[in-house]
């Protein structure tokens, strides 16, 4: 599993004083790059000419969060198909440990060329994995 820090800051809250919960998708997606970028570089994903194209989204907003909390935004591999892969994500309040929100994200590995999904290989595969 993976985890990454958010600091809420007064851009990302609305008129009610809280996080807007589109911002919640902007955590998750940062958290899943930085996830990428400590199991693999972008130059694998530019050799093999792939990219990963969320596909769907969902979400539960359990809690919410306020300005200067701190997020940590968690990324853990759920399930893997032949062409598709799901993360599992949590959004917790450092201070207390209460669930803010959590939510399943379905990728699909795209060719960059073509735009149509391909097989996962046994090489990302592993990536993925560990």
């Amino acid at each position: 599993m993976h985890t990454h820090i958010i600091k809420v800051r007064g851009f990302h809250c609305d008129m009610f004083g809280h996080v807007n919960n589109a911002r919640y998708l902007e955590f998750l997606e940062e958290a899943r790059w930085e996830w990428l970028n400590k199991l693999t570089t972008f130059n694998f994903f530019e050799r093999k000419n792939l990219s990963f194209v969320v596909v769907s989204i969902t979400i539960h907003y359990r809690w919410p969060s306020v300005l200067n909390d701190e997020l940590e935004v968690s990324v853990q591999m759920q399930n893997m198909s032949n062409r598709s892969a799901t993360v599992h994500q949590s959004v917790v309040r450092k201070a207390d440990g209460k669930l803010i929100a959590e939510a399943d994200v379905t990728f699909a590995m795209v060719d960059n060329t073509t735009m149509k999904a391909v097989p996962i290989d046994d090489e990302l595969r592993q990536i993925l994995v560990n």
